[in-house]
């Protein structure tokens, strides 16, 4: 199976070192408007076209800055080539919408959207855990995402609505989103607060979002770029014990080791005592190669994309837009004192 990347920056990177571990798989052609890193056995081409007309390319990975994905996407499955496309699966539910229309005008084709956050051997174990029902109903969750960025961001594509189409919660807290949806399927109800108290930018760098579904179920999110210190955090509360995650393995281990507590049998309260209580520190991060299996099987035997899949995307992007809705400013822009660097 052949393959081409639209975006060679950090996403295409990984995707093509991914791809290289099968000899199965060959990434035929890239295209990036930046010569910089291509490897040599791969061919750069300087329009993105040339590797949509390749008859011998069967799938594209997208890769590119966010306000670029639907375009891609949509030019792609109209060239009749599966396609990978990282996330966020456009900037607005009307972008996803008009992916999704295509999709179906194609259902031989593969859509599918990259949140490997899923993958991670703790969201695996802790799904199992809890489809198990020791655990019993989830009560709540409280997920923290957060990281530091310095003045170097200003020259990022990230840093600007224009091209990244939201702030910190597009970029990093739709991964938290997304694992709030994976264990409790979905929310009806939104409460949030964005801010850009710092950074001073047009795009926000706190999220603090609080989401309840029909089943009383409650999720909290705070999503931040003024953390100061990369930091990844998951507590899942349930009738019978709880599953905290800690940490998430990453290439840059920017983020700490990848640790599990798990407890069950609360002792009557008020003592408030947890016996049990186990811990597993996962050591390795398979999420890429479980993403890119996950989508080359659907390929191969023409099965439904299990996750990632538009309508998952589709219950991602209506909570995005609904947080930005419901958004009241902690403090307007020009009022905000912000300490962040031009």
């Amino acid at each position: 199976m052949n393959f081409g990347i639209l975006g060679f920056g950090k996403m295409g990177k990984i995707r093509y070192e991914t791809l290289q571990e099968n000899p199965e798989f060959s990434v035929r052609k890239v295209y990036d408007p930046v010569e910089q890193g291509i490897p040599t056995d791969v061919k750069r081409v300087s329009d993105y076209r040339e590797i949509l007309e390749d008859k011998d390319i069967q799938a594209i990975f997208v890769c590119s800055p966010n306000y670029l994905n639907c375009k891609y996407v949509i030019e792609s499955l109209k060239a009749g080539k599966h396609v990978f496309c990282e996330k966020p699966p456009g900037i607005s539910v009307a972008e996803l919408q008009t992916m999704m229309e295509l999709e179906q005008q194609n259902p031989h084709l593969k859509l599918m959207f990259g949140f490997n956050h899923r993958h991670h051997e703790s969201m695996l174990h802790a799904k199992k855990l809890i489809d198990s029902g020791l655990y019993g109903k989830i009560l709540w969750l409280r997920g923290r995402y957060g990281k530091s960025v310095d003045e170097k961001f200003f020259s990022n594509w990230r840093s600007k609505k224009e091209f990244a189409g939201g702030g910190i919660l597009l970029d990093q807290g739709i991964h938290m989103l997304d694992l709030f949806l994976m264990f409790c399927s979905d929310f009806q109800e939104v409460q949030a607060y964005v801010s850009n108290l710092y950074w001073d930018l047009d795009i926000e760098d706190n999220v603090f979002a609080i989401l309840r579904n029909s089943e009383g179920q409650v999720a909290s999110l705070h999503s931040t770029m003024t953390q100061w210190r990369h930091l990844f955090s998951l507590e899942i509360f349930l009738e019978k014990g709880y599953i905290t995650i800690n940490g998430l393995k990453t290439s840059s281990n920017a983020y700490g080791d990848e640790e599990m507590t798990i407890a069950r049998n609360r002792t009557a309260p008020p003592a408030a005592i947890w016996t049990d209580e186990e811990n597993i520190v996962f050591h390795t991060d398979f999420s890429w190669k479980r993403e890119l299996d996950m989508f080359i099987d659907c390929i191969k035997n023409d099965r439904p994309v299990p996750t990632g899949n538009t309508q998952d995307a589709l219950k991602l992007m209506k909570l995005i837009e609904e947080i930005y809705t419901s958004t009241r400013r902690s403090a307007p822009r020009e009022q905000s004192g912000s300490r962040g660097l031009r």
